[in-house]
């Protein structure tokens, strides 16, 4: 994964295991028919109307023909309207590029997140990356501009971080 989003979805209140069951049994499969990798979901352990996910490309053309096909198909065209209904904002996204290790095969279940300024010194065995400064190129879906994070993934089952999030599926 070369291009890598981290979304962060607001729930309407009480909402967020409509979305869950249905993201796992509409959306994950679809999306990754078409090359897209989802490589975790997860509960905000402290925010019970939040749904964290990540997802990854190879490329910002390959982002985007999957996007593209993703938005404007049969999958999302039938169910996207029932997801949108969970939601109160989808626009909290990160489009970031890797800087270490891969996610792992197997996400343990708790993972923290910490989102910060950007770093030079960072263990390169820990799933990091940072913002990606190119064009949205998919506008329809929009991304957080004009500033510079580093984001790191923790699977240690430390409870320091940004985000203390649960898997999903």
């Amino acid at each position: 994964m070369n291009v890598v989003e981290v979304r962060q979805y607001t729930l309407r209140p009480g909402r967020r295991d409509e979305l869950i069951e249905l993201f796992e049994r509409e959306f994950v499969e679809s999306q990754e028919a078409l090359g897209i990798r989802l490589p975790g979901r997860f509960r905000d352990l402290d925010d019970p109307d939040r749904f964290v996910w990540v997802r990854g490309f190879e490329s910002m053309e390959a982002r985007k023909a999957a996007l593209e096909a993703f938005y404007y198909g049969p999958v999302w065209k039938r169910h996207g309207p029932a997801a949108n209904a969970t939601m109160l904002d989808s626009g909290n996204v990160l489009l970031l590029r890797p800087l270490g290790a891969d996610f792992p095969a197997e996400i343990p279940p708790l993972v923290t997140v910490t989102i910060s300024d950007p770093v030079e010194d960072f263990d390169k065995d820990s799933v990091c990356f940072e913002t990606l400064d190119v064009e949205n190129t998919f506008p329809r879906l929009p991304v957080r501009e004009g500033e510079k994070v580093f984001v790191r993934f923790d699977f240690s089952g430390s409870e320091t971080g940004s985000l203390r999030l649960s898997r999903v599926g």
